[in-house]
């Protein structure tokens, strides 16, 4: 897909191993017993919103990454006019280099997908999940959040997959006190209580987590205040009664937790992953936009100098905003994570923006966003291919020479993430427990 392929920058973007500071991937067990098949796994993550965007039926949609209906030409012709329509967008752009690198289609059609059936079979065994990520996708580790408070390494292989701690259940006031108390041993019937066991925790899962995750703003506003320890109080014994909260209240609530949650980061040494901008789906993004805008975590990260935030997807559309605020802020770092997927033009352009705009420690390059393996080879190869394209331009415009761009580009797909994450520490605790 790439015109050249010959340029020394080309060269080491491709062969430099990324780190990936965002997935969700699924377990190997669940890769190997219940992962996709061919159309399941091409069209699963994003672009499955994007065909009803584009006029699938939902329904057509639905039968499409459904593995057990049998007839592959009618999962595909259902959809297939609503992809000629997305192919060219940078959720169809990812495809297209999945399907590639992972089951070599260069154009996708009826023949080519069940052709391919038995390349799906041969890579959903054990072992294949982390060769897909470490050598297709080229990636020297990946950072995973699986929505949940438990960490612990994974044995499929401990040292490549990173897991981040989960706060979003805390924010978002959606924490089940049950599975608190399981996990501590302490049961919550006040504040006092609630932090105890968020301390303990904490404690819990820290020494092996890579950093604190909370994507809140699929549930509530970004913007925080700090909250008064009796409203809180009030708000927490309506909630473990069972009673309904109002707006005002499950806010009030969530601010105070996540206080607690960043100062207890910042105590065990945790950057804070906030997600920012455009949410996953379709039909209701706008509902509530404004509450998605970075600039919302402006008094947050003031009132917390100490803490260091990794702000996500480039906050989309609010990317400026985003910049500004990492212009102000020095322990604030951006991810392109995602970005690269939604509007890759737009995050080519962020990188030259940032480049004149900011500090060259500021940009992570990459992470997928996704949950099966086969889907990251196709965003990590997206991804490339437009940060080369990125950084040419500035050859192009003779702003910068390409040993120049060569140090950046290191620098935003390596260096800077380890100097945020600590990620050898991390490795070095995993390998102590023996998994």
């Amino acid at each position: 897909m790439d015109k050249n392929t010959s340029t020394d920058l080309v060269q080491h973007i491709n062969a430099l191993p990324l780190i990936d500071t965002h997935e969700h991937l699924h377990k190997e067990a669940k890769y190997v017993k219940d992962g996709p098949d061919v159309l399941a796994d091409l069209f699963g993550m994003y672009i499955g919103d994007e065909l009803i965007v584009a006029g699938a039926a939902y329904d057509n949609v639905v039968r499409l990454l459904d593995p057990t209906y049998a007839d592959i030409e009618a999962r595909w012709s259902g959809v297939e006019a609503a992809w000629q329509l997305c192919q060219y967008s940078g959720y169809g752009e990812a495809v297209r280099y999945m399907a590639k690198a992972v089951y070599d289609i260069d154009t996708l059609t009826l023949d080519a997908i069940e052709a391919a059936g038995p390349r799906n079979q041969a890579i959903r065994q054990p072992g294949e999940r982390l060769r897909l990520l470490r050598d297709v996708a080229n990636l020297d580790h990946v950072q995973v959040d699986d929505f949940v408070w438990p960490c612990l390494p994974d044995a499929s292989g401990p040292s490549f997959f990173l897991y981040d701690f989960s706060w979003v259940d805390f924010v978002s006031v959606r924490f089940d006190v049950n599975t608190l108390e399981a996990e501590t041993g302490i049961a919550t019937t006040n504040l006092k209580t609630l932090k105890q066991a968020m301390e303990a925790l904490t404690a819990k899962y820290a020494p092996v987590a890579i950093a604190m995750k909370i994507q809140h703003a699929y549930y509530r506003t970004l913007a925080w205040s700090a909250r008064d320890d009796a409203d809180a109080e009030k708000a927490l014994q309506k909630y473990l009664a069972d009673e309904p909260l109002s707006d005002a209240e499950r806010l009030c609530l969530g601010d105070w937790n996540l206080e607690q949650g960043i100062e207890l980061a910042i105590k065990y040494h945790l950057p804070i992953k906030i997600h920012t901008g455009f949410l996953a789906g379709h039909q209701r993004y706008f509902t509530h936009p404004d509450q998605t805008r970075a600039g919302h975590l402006a008094p947050l990260l003031a009132h917390f100098p100490e803490a260091t935030f990794v702000l996500m997807h480039i906050a989309y559309p609010y990317s400026d905003e985003l910049m500004a605020i990492a212009k102000h802020f020095p322990r604030v770092y951006l991810d392109m994570c995602w970005a690269w997927s939604i509007n890759p033009h737009h995050a080519a352009e962020f990188v030259r923006k940032a480049l004149h705009g900011l500090p060259l420690n500021k940009l992570f390059a990459f992470g997928g966003d996704c949950v099966w393996p086969t889907e990251v080879v196709g965003f990590a190869a997206q991804a490339r291919r437009w940060l080369a394209y990125a950084l040419q331009q500035e050859i192009d415009d003779t702003y910068l020479s390409e040993a120049q761009t060569i140090q950046i580009a290191t620098r935003m797909m390596q260096t800077n993430q380890r100097t945020v994450f600590d990620i050898e520490e991390t490795r070095s605790t995993i390998v102590a427990l023996g998994v």
